[in-house]
């Protein structure tokens, strides 16, 4: 059902890297790159992280309560996300952990623009 969540970013290119490389563990790439927006996933048929420099042309600013989350597909797969984000300037926002006894699994971070992002697994 979700095509695709955007996130502004203040710079384009350290976005690009940083994304490309983060998610290329989920065999992800830049599949469409539009200048002031990049679309990163997997297929154009599958849900997609779009990054991009505000239309309006105002700085980016997280949004308070935003967050995009990926699912790796286990746990170890978190924590590799997780690593993988921080190596490449990520901030922590919550390592690695069982968050709801037999149910959640996740860790949070923040890019280098300070967007949270989540890497989770259920079960």
């Amino acid at each position: 059902m979700i095509g695709y969540a955007t996130i502004g970013v203040s710079d384009m290119a350290r976005a690009k890297a940083f994304y490309e490389s983060l998610l290329g563990a989920m065999e992800a790439r830049i599949l469409l790159d539009m200048g002031r927006i990049c679309f990163i996933g997997q297929s154009m048929k599958a849900p997609m992280l779009a990054v991009c420099t505000p239309y309006d042309e105002q700085p980016s600013a997280p949004g308070n309560g935003n967050m995009v989350a990926f699912q790796p597909g286990s746990k170890e797969g978190v924590d590799t996300l997780y690593h993988k984000a921080i190596e490449l300037g990520a901030t922590d926002d919550g390592e690695p952990g069982q968050r709801i006894p037999d149910q959640f699994y996740g860790a949070y971070i923040r890019d280098p623009d300070g967007n949270k992002v989540a890497f989770f697994h259920f079960g």
